[in-house]
């Protein structure tokens, strides 16, 4: 991802001990050194990088507390916003979102506190159509949404985006 973007790493220092103490499981390594390089923001002008920053857009605790919140008020009775999956719950199995794109696709990962270290990334398209289930990295997944055109339905390299980032409300500018 840094070839990819021609950036240099930020080098951003993250206590993942208390962002994983509150999770109840690890986060995917790839994900902690592509937040660690980047930092929350925005790949391409369309694709959400989510991370720990101070600002609350590109918070994924934050919004992942608000999906939970959500999830778990029982006046709206069993329905989640993430159906036919749950929003992840401490020592459940679930999601959390990491990203994001300007037309309302969402990537995240199916975690599964009984099965801690795998980590396959689930993507939905805008239209809130079937989830897709990617047996591979962040980063990976990451890097064929930006620079693989045939990685349909979530590929944006046909669109001559360029391979930009801009950090969000943490990260260097």
């Amino acid at each position: 991802m840094i070839e990819l973007t021609a950036r240099e790493p930020l080098g951003i220092s993250v206590d993942w001990a208390a962002i994983e103490g509150e999770l109840g499981v690890p986060l995917p390594a790839d994900y902690k050194e592509l937040y660690e390089a980047f930092g929350g923001g925005v790949f391409s002008d369309s694709v959400y990088f989510l991370g720990r920053d101070d600002g609350l857009t590109f918070d994924f605790l934050t919004q992942w507390r608000a999906a939970l919140s959500t999830d778990q008020d029982s006046k709206f009775g069993k329905v989640s916003a993430v159906d036919p999956y749950a929003t992840y719950a401490p020592g459940g199995k679930g999601l959390v979102e990491w990203g994001s794109t300007e037309w309302a696709d969402e990537y995240c990962w199916l975690i599964d506190a009984e099965r801690p270290g795998e980590y396959p990334v689930l993507a939905r398209a805008h239209d809130v159509g079937p989830w897709h289930r990617y047996d591979m990295s962040t980063s990976e997944f990451l890097y064929r949404v930006l620079a693989d055109a045939d990685f349909q339905p979530f590929g944006i390299a046909q669109y001559d985006l360029g391979t930009t980032f801009k950090p969000g409300s943490r990260g260097g500018e």
